[in-house]
């Protein structure tokens, strides 16, 4: 508030904007309007996942005028979400660019990439998706997980009245104490005794929150802490408010055959990944056969109400 009595005349809802968000997208300025959405998909990835990235573009998310035609018909806007390097204007951030350039499907973070700093890149997604899109809801998906669009968001489209939905499978694994295990939690003493286990939250492979949870962590940004999970992160903000935790079993299928059988019994999964590996082990090669045996159909997303 201080900046902002202190700033020059006619700049002060530019410095709101710009604390509010703490980023920037190459897609739209913080300073333009809002364009009204249905659901923005952030593809969480990295630099060195280029081939995932076109594992994506070539099963179940649409390019060029398909994905203009989305945005535009249906109000679903999909991008893929990446930082920057710690070095300025490297090679890996001119690939991306070179890249962006080719197919325009990227919403640039600012952000500093790095794999213990998800937490930090998931609050920026946020705010940033808030800053360019008015949506009703907001999603994340990592980029080795199979979606079906319209299962999606017909599935979403059921909680339009539900302000504050968080939306996903919902669990409460282990807090790990041990430094040397994956996952470990540098603040296990928070959660009680040594074996206690976290409070519920949707695991992170993929993921909804409503447009008034989104405004929420776009708002209060700079208090919301960050644990070292990503996905505990996110259910700590929550916690202590009015929520609607939403078990979503249709969001974590399993791949073939789980989600081969039921979608050949007419209930399509809105995702797939292997819970062994996180996501779908060997993504690049393995996604295609997801797709091929587990998807909806290209034509689905077109005719979908919600």
């Amino acid at each position: 508030m201080l900046q902002i009595k202190l700033a020059p005349p006619g700049s002060s809802q530019k410095m709101k904007n710009s604390d509010a968000t703490g980023a920037v997208s190459t897609l739209a300025g913080i300073d333009s309007p809002r364009k009204k959405a249905f659901m923005v998909i952030g593809i969480n990835t990295a630099f060195s996942s280029r081939r995932r990235r076109d594992s994506i573009r070539e099963t179940w998310m649409p390019q060029g005028e398909k994905l203009v035609r989305l945005e535009r018909e249906k109000g679903i806007i999909i991008r893929f979400i990446i930082g920057h390097s710690a070095t300025s204007d490297s090679i890996l951030d001119r690939a991306i660019d070179s890249e962006d350039a080719q197919h325009k499907d990227f919403l640039r973070l600012e952000h500093v990439e790095g794999y213990h700093e998800l937490s930090a890149k998931t609050k920026t997604y946020i705010c940033t998706a808030v800053a360019n899109w008015d949506a009703e809801f907001y999603v994340k998906v990592d980029d080795d997980v199979h979606v079906n669009l319209g299962k999606l968001a017909a599935l979403l489209g059921r909680y339009r009245s539900k302000p504050m939905a968080y939306i996903g499978c919902m669990k409460s694994g282990p807090v790990l104490s041990k430094k040397s295990v994956k996952y470990h939690e540098p603040e296990y003493w928070k959660f009680g005794e040594e074996g206690n286990k976290y409070f519920r939250h949707a695991t992170g492979q993929i993921y909804a929150i409503s447009k008034d949870l989104a405004n929420y962590v776009a708002a209060n940004q700079h208090i919301l802490h960050k644990y070292a999970n990503e996905d505990v992160s996110l259910g700590s903000w929550f916690i202590g408010l009015e929520v609607q935790h939403l078990n979503i079993k249709s969001m974590c299928c399993g791949t073939p055959p789980d989600c081969e059988l039921k979608a050949k019994a007419g209930n399509a999964c809105a995702a797939s990944f292997d819970w062994s590996c996180s996501g779908i082990c060997r993504s690049v090669e393995k996604i295609k056969i997801v797709h091929q045996r587990c998807g909806e159909g290209d034509a689905v997303i077109w005719s979908a109400l919600f």
